[in-house]
């Protein structure tokens, strides 16, 4: 009799077999056995290769066994636990439920929980279309007002006798003299002046003498001649009034300022047109500001500038754009710009390192924090806040910054949320967690473009 058996925890069958009351060969025996084992065998392939089950979990066809979210599909992990963002038990993922586990994977976003943004120091700001203004800082120096310097030089030739400035820094005023020359040819002049004027006086006291015409040519000569040596009005009504010739002259200052530059010294002789003094006027001055390529674009003549220096800190001084140079240094790549400005204290000195701000006003434009922009190589990115604690990478055209705000001329639209603070920080945990650079999203279409001019370049009137 033949007995078989089926095992439900082992793959494959029992054969057990005894004969009762059947006498059999040997022959038959081993016949009997081998078609037992062969039966045996075929049976346990087949019913093991049915009831094994398939690798990869609950997907089937492969696929590994993960878990999400019910309510945020885009956490996916490899083991159940909970949601990032809600808190919620993470489901097995079933077969043919959204885009399979790779493209989820693939899905370039960063989840944080409340307190990760906290420990982050994740702060969110909302792109906004806004007046925009260009704040441009630039290095200069404080310059002499080159149309208010000059020399004071001696119109004779002679000795100067006596310096009535002493030294550089000296104030000087306007028609005032700063020194007495000793002149021979000063002394002719004068005697032939008074040679002249004498006999003019004498021959109109007589009604029956004219005046010879020689001799009032030689008075307009004489009077001409100290004219030119440097004689002033008060000074020829005071040589009528006393007869006498004088053999000093005093030299005049043509306007007021500071001596800069002292060239002669007490006794000294100097010819004609030799200069004495360099006299500056400080009460308004340049400054001469250096413009990158990039920047001297926006600036024209007119334009207000913010003068600051470390000597007077928080106080600041205001000028106009003067003038802009026509040409570039082609050493450090900048344009020069000229302001002027009223200096009544003379607090700003030539030489000295000041910083100027001049602010562009452009037009509405779409603009983000600054700090929510990444530069990265060629690339530009921000992070989206898509939904509630996860945000994901976009691409952006940035334009020009002012003031801790960058415009953004494409890649984002007004209303949409970016991350103000730590977008380095979660620029770093998503390419931690996928082992490389994250790829942002296409860029969006430009912010009304219809209505703005989002160059940059154009400036309002």
């Amino acid at each position: 009799m033949v007995y078989i058996f089926r095992s439900r925890h082992m793959a494959g069958f029992f054969v057990y077999y005894r004969t009762e009351g059947i006498t059999m060969n040997r022959t038959a025996k081993i016949g009997v056995a081998a078609l037992l084992l062969i039966v045996a065998v075929s049976g346990g392939y087949f019913y093991g290769k049915r009831s094994t089950p398939s690798h990869g979990g609950a997907g089937g066809h492969g696929q590994e066994t993960v878990y999400i979210c019910s309510m945020h599909p885009y956490i996916v992990k490899d083991h159940p636990g909970a949601c990032d963002i809600c808190g919620m038990d993470l489901v097995k993922k079933a077969e043919g439920e959204g885009i399979s586990v790779n493209e989820l994977r693939n899905v370039a976003h960063v989840a944080l929980s409340p307190s990760n943004r906290v420990i982050a120091n994740v702060a969110v700001a909302v792109a906004a279309v806004k007046p925009f203004s260009r704040e441009i800082t630039c290095t200069g120096i404080v310059a002499y007002n080159q149309e208010r310097q000059g020399k004071v030089a001696a119109w004779v030739a002679g000795r100067l006798d006596r310096l009535l400035v002493k030294s550089v820094g000296s104030p000087v005023a306007k028609g005032k003299p700063v020194a007495e020359l000793y002149s021979v040819d000063l002394y002719n002049a004068e005697v032939q002046y008074l040679l002249a004027y004498k006999t003019i006086k004498i021959l109109s006291s007589s009604f029956s003498v004219t005046f010879p015409i020689n001799t009032q040519i030689s008075l307009g000569d004489a009077h001409e001649r100290l004219r030119q040596l440097g004689f002033r009005e008060e000074q020829f009504d005071k040589l009528q009034r006393s007869t006498k010739p004088t053999v000093r002259i005093p030299i005049y200052s043509p306007f007021s300022g500071v001596v800069t530059e002292k060239l002669v010294q007490e006794g000294q002789y100097v010819n004609v047109g030799d200069p004495l003094f360099s006299i500056a006027d400080l009460s308004r001055i340049w400054v001469e500001l250096e413009l990158f390529e990039s920047d001297f674009p926006y600036v024209g003549t007119g334009q207000e500038v913010a003068i600051a220096a470390k000597s007077y800190p928080g106080q600041v001084f205001h000028g106009r754009v003067e003038f802009i140079y026509p040409f570039l240094d082609p050493r450090t790549r900048t344009v020069r710009v000229r302001v002027a400005l009223p200096n009544p204290e003379l607090k700003l000195k030539p030489e000295m390192f000041v910083t100027g701000m001049i602010r562009v006003h452009l037009a509405d434009s779409l603009v983000v924090p600054a700090g929510a922009v990444m530069v990265t190589g060629k690339r530009q990115v921000v992070w989206v806040e898509s939904q509630p604690g996860v945000f994901v990478p976009r691409d952006v055209t940035m334009g020009a910054r002012s003031a801790g705000e960058v415009q953004i001329l494409a890649g984002l639209k007004a209303g949409e949320k970016v991350a103000a603070t730590g977008a380095y920080l979660i620029d770093s945990e998503a390419q931690l967690s996928r082992g490389g650079e994250v790829t942002a999203q296409p860029a969006a279409a430009p912010a009304q473009k219809d209505d703005l001019d989002m160059s940059g370049m154009k400036m309002k009137k």
